[in-house]
């Protein structure tokens, strides 16, 4: 929605912000179509995908844009941090809760918003007085339509695809977060609905596709059932028709509930080690580690922000950027390169390394070489520096659309898909180079 909004105030639109938002609407649409007709083929996937590396990827988002990104708020407002924490930690570890049957999350909310309160991080602003009204949905077909005649659709399609096969990704890791959790879903009808639902969204004026939610093991936990969803839905609806959502986030700042976010995100992380066999484990621990780089990859970013690259007076993105890394000894090309498909290469490795643990080294070597053709179509790895950033870089795709850079490279992550392609060479010649450990041989440990 940036570029397109960058582009329409360049051509000197009367509503830049109007033509960002109609690109927002059909890459929904785009975002949508993906995942409901990738649910025909999403269930082939899930089963020849090891557990272990659907939910370590799924684990390394919890742990990083859950717990580790709000704990960097309750180590800043440790007063009501800390104490909401302590609260989370008592009820959902310590096997107890509150007394007269008041719900435990309730507890940590009011708490929480009244220590907000009292230290002076609520309110959040001036009071909205005028935002309580009445709100009906309204169907924008229109913009749709005039955003799919503006281009949007091909312009885009290198950013609308490889996100859009995220979407789907992370919903199949949800469907068997809650298949581990004891809850099996259908695997198609799950994906068709949230890609209708995607469509629908964009339809009534939404840019942002919808999800099969995180946290369903963490969710039971807290005693939600069937009910739960049904109701906050309502709930959810209510505020939006009424326009009483902007009250409530006055009322209720973020910090009184983000001890509950950090638990989920343990949770989630916890599920991955009590739903895989234990010599699995090592898998799980590196398909963390792609997902984490790629969270840290975003903390270095807006810290080169605040530092003013990327700015109009400052220094742009570029190779001297690099060298400034290098020069400290810190090859930062490489978060640049795993921040582009950090969840695809975080299923790999923890893939791969499964058979590898089961001695299969042909399905290990099978993910390898398909990582690598990842790789090649620029899905993996493939970035390049753009003014403010680094961005993903398909330029077989750009090409097809005529919006890549002239200068791009036509396979860009070459090197990578190289080194796949190298490891699926080794683990393929692994029976005629190795023998089995001391540990492995009959009576060994």
């Amino acid at each position: 929605m940036l570029p397109a909004k960058q582009i329409a105030i360049s051509q000197g639109a009367s509503d830049p912000d109007t033509v960002a938002w109609q690109a927002g609407l059909v890459a929904c649409i785009g975002s949508g179509l993906i995942e409901f007709f990738g649910a025909f083929i999403a269930e082939r996937v899930r089963k020849m995908t090891p557990r272990a590396a659907l939910l370590a990827a799924l684990s390394g988002a919890g742990l990083a844009f859950l717990s580790l990104n709000f704990l960097i708020t309750t180590f800043a407002h440790p007063l009501v941090g800390f104490v909401t924490l302590g609260l989370v930690l008592l009820f959902y570890f310590g096997g107890v809760k509150p007394k007269w049957g008041i719900p435990a999350a309730l507890v940590v909310l009011l708490v929480g918003t009244a220590l907000a309160w009292a230290t002076g991080l609520a309110p959040n602003g001036p009071r909205p007085t005028d935002s309580v009204g009445w709100y009906p949905p309204l169907l924008v077909i229109g913009d749709v339509w005039r955003g799919l005649a503006a281009g949007h659709f091909w312009a885009y399609l290198p950013v609308v695809i490889p996100l859009g096969l995220l979407n789907l990704l992370a919903s199949l890791q949800c469907i068997e977060s809650a298949a581990a959790a004891g809850d099996n879903y259908d695997t198609r009808s799950s994906l068709l609905v949230n890609g209708a639902s995607t469509l629908a969204a964009a339809c009534f004026g939404s840019p942002f596709p919808t999800s099969i939610y995180i946290g369903h093991p963490a969710w039971k936990l807290m005693g939600a059932r069937a009910g739960y969803s049904t109701l906050n839905g309502i709930f959810i609806t209510a505020l939006c028709l009424t326009g009483s959502m902007a009250m409530v986030a006055w009322a209720v700042p973020a910090d009184a509930g983000l001890a509950i976010i950090v638990w989920i995100g343990v949770i989630i992380m916890v599920q991955s080690f009590e739903a895989t066999p234990v010599r699995h484990w090592p898998a799980v621990v590196l398909g963390f580690a792609p997902v984490l780089l790629m969270w840290v990859t975003f903390v270095v970013k807006n810290a080169l922000r605040v530092a003013g690259y990327g700015s109009a007076p400052g220094q742009g993105y570029g190779d001297p950027l690099l060298g400034a890394f290098h020069a400290s000894g810190t090859l930062v090309e490489g978060l640049f390169a795993v921040e582009q498909g950090a969840f695809y290469c975080s299923i790999v490795l923890a893939a791969v390394t499964v058979f590898i643990i089961e001695k299969q080294w042909v399905k290990a070597a099978q993910w390898c070489f398909a990582a690598a053709g990842l790789s090649l179509i620029g899905l993996l790895h493939a970035w390049r520096f753009s003014a403010a950033d680094t961005v993903s870089a398909l330029p077989l795709l750009e090409g097809i659309t005529g919006t890549g850079a002239p200068s791009a490279a036509l396979f860009p992550a070459a090197a990578y898909a190289a080194g796949y392609v190298g490891m699926g060479v080794v683990l393929l010649a692994a029976r005629w180079f190795t023998v089995p450990s001391e540990a492995e041989k009959p009576g060994g440990h």
